[in-house]
């Protein structure tokens, strides 16, 4: 089978910066005093925790020795105390640690976002949309058990350790060697597995996105899928990038395994090692250990390797984190290429003058679409833009609209040029209705108005008139109230062109950009259209690419295009007359009715 764009996978990053991580420690920052709360709490039941060995022994040692059942009571006492102040102590630690986590997980996410809604077309161009979305849901849902309990535990556990280690040390100074005694192997095991994990997690990472893309991909494209009859071959795809992402799972997750038996196994050592030693010491006729010590330093061992368990799970999860965090900031670190220049202003109320002067521009170094145009507009005129696929006519509004920037040149409106303005308030006196007509899951009321979310009703049903999507919008279930779905998938075409009209129109524009605005509209609407069209350009400045022509024939100006340059202008009869390209175009449009 011929290999699928998804089947590649993406680079991998051989070394990982650690400013990550201090990146991923300053969304914690606004959180501090909620966690130094919390780790306050953790830490004084920690210290709680570790003296219960001490009263165990003070028991075995002092108190059944004197037959001291007092003492026996206020030591059991004093555990209980502890035992339930830890109680209390998790379950406020389980409360805010997650609402801590999940927190940040939503700043992150928000700050993800917000920064997609920024990037340039060329970054959607570029990239399957599967791919962009895992990143924002998938992998900063991965970081949640991280943020929520993995960095506080870690700083208790390394705090639970120094208090382990001094009681510890405080029993018998010689059984604390012993245990010491694993921690180098634990170290080698670490080192070894170190590079091999995070590289499989990197891995794993990808996998995951390829699979994700490919899905979403499918789900866009079912009517294709299924018209062509491609569903078992989609399906092996499928099943391909699936077990792929099994199989990266199955090894990450091994090496992730590694570390708890390693753990188990060397405690388990140390353990044994330290009763067969103690009792062997405590047999001793001048020894200092009793059996209060052996116990109490045995409840201690356990301790001990508790938090260093804990530790390596949280160096598994760190470890995977990377893998996320490394393309979660390599996307809120993508250049936004299309930006306010620092001293930008604002665009005053526009007028409708525009202006093209030498504009040169290219989506790839050396390939130019547009090779020095200079036009102007005035306000008022209505410019239509025609001529062959790829010449670069919807090139030339999405410049005006500044989704680009231009390579050299200048776009000025009303004298203004638009890179030293501000682009919410050039975009905000546009009107764009681009050759995708989407449509959002909402009502119809609710699409029309996305434009424009301060119009009332009546400016929508107004809006909806004008472009002759009233009548069949009032033969819907619920009218203007009625849901579709994403991409409105319950409408025609013509309908959803009609919607997205009405959509441009009720912003009520200064500059109107119509990009293929009646491509799927038939006939007889396109004539009725028409009317409410010209009632609705007056006054405003509007750019029209069409390749039915009957709708651009009373354009103030027409423009031919091709090759990245403007071969022809003017009229339609003046460019009828001059027997050009234009005119060979629309012959043979036309021919069968001439």
């Amino acid at each position: 089978m011929a290999r699928n764009k998804y089947d590649v996978d993406e680079v991998l990053e051989d070394k990982f910066d650690i400013s990550q991580l201090k990146r991923l420690l300053g969304y914690m920052r606004p959180y501090r005093k909620r966690f130094l709360s919390v780790a306050f709490m953790m830490l004084s039941a920690s210290a709680f925790i570790m003296l219960i060995p001490q009263f165990f022994m003070k028991i075995l040692d002092d108190c059944i020795p004197a037959k001291d059942m007092r003492g026996v009571l206020f030591y059991s006492g004093l555990t209980l105390l502890a035992a339930l102040y830890s109680a209390f102590s998790l379950r406020y630690k389980i409360k805010h640690t997650n609402l801590i986590g999940q927190q940040i997980i939503h700043d992150m996410r928000t700050d993800i976002f917000e920064h997609l809604q920024e990037l340039p077309f060329s970054y959607y161009d570029d990239r399957p949309h599967g791919k962009i979305q895992v990143r924002v849901v998938n992998y900063v849902n991965s970081l949640s058990d991280l943020l929520s309990n993995g960095i506080l535990n870690t700083i208790t556990d390394l705090c639970n350790l120094v208090f382990i280690l001094l009681f510890m040390l405080l029993i018998d100074v010689k059984l604390t060697l012993i245990c010491l005694c694993g921690l180098p192997l634990l170290i080698f095991v670490v080192i070894f597995i170190k590079k091999k994990q995070r590289s499989a997690w990197q891995i794993q990472s990808n996998k995951q996105s390829n699979l994700n893309a490919y899905i979403a991909e499918s789900i866009n494209g079912i009517r294709v899928t299924q018209s062509f009859v491609r569903e078992e071959v989609n399906t092996d795809i499928f099943n391909n990038l699936s077990n792929s992402y099994r199989k990266a799972w199955m090894k990450a997750s091994m090496y992730n395994f590694i570390m708890g038996p390693s753990v188990d196994t060397i405690s388990a050592i140390t353990t044994s090692a330290i009763y067969v030693l103690g009792i062997h010491w405590m047999m001793s006729p001048d020894s200092t250990i009793t059996v209060g010590v052996l116990v109490a330093f045995t409840a201690y061992i356990s301790r001990f390797w508790q938090p260093i368990n804990t530790l390596a799970s949280f160096y598994n999860s760190l470890l995977t984190a990377i893998s996320y965090l490394e393309r979660i900031f390599e996307t809120i670190d993508e250049p936004v290429l299309v930006k306010d220049a620092p001293d930008a202003t604002e665009m005053p109320p526009i007028h409708g003058d525009v202006d093209f002067e030498h504009v040169t521009f290219s989506y790839e170094p050396g390939i130019e679409i547009l090779k020095d145009v200079s036009f102007s507009a005035k306000q008022g005129e209505s410019f239509a833009i025609v001529g062959p696929t790829g010449a670069g006519k919807t090139t030339l509004v999405n410049l005006l609209s500044r989704f680009y920037n231009v390579d050299s040149g200048k776009i000025l409106v009303d004298g203004n040029d638009i890179a030293k303005v501000t682009i919410h308030s050039l975009r905000t006196q546009m009107g764009v209705m681009m050759q995708d007509s989407f449509i959002f899951a909402g009502t119809i009321m609710d699409n029309i108005r996305y434009g424009n979310f301060t119009a009332s009703d009546e400016d929508v049903i107004r809006a909806a008139k004008t472009v002759c999507a009233h009548d069949f919008i009032m033969q819907l279930e619920n009218g203007y109230q009625t849901q579709v779905n994403e991409r409105g998938s319950r409408l025609s075409a013509g309908q959803r062109q009609l919607i997205s009209f009405a959509r441009a129109l009720l912003a009520d524009p200064k500059i109107l950009i119509l990009d293929e605005a009646t491509s799927s509209i038939d006939t007889e609407t396109e004539i009725i259209l028409q009317k409410g069209l010209n009632e609705l350009l007056k006054g405003r400045t509007s750019f029209i690419i069409a390749h039915r022509l009957s709708t651009i024939r009373n354009a103030s100006c027409i423009m031919y295009v091709d090759k990245g340059n403007i071969l022809e202008r003017g009229t339609h009869d003046e460019l009828m007359a001059l027997k050009g390209e234009y005119y060979h175009l629309y012959m043979s449009q036309y021919a069968s009715f001439v």
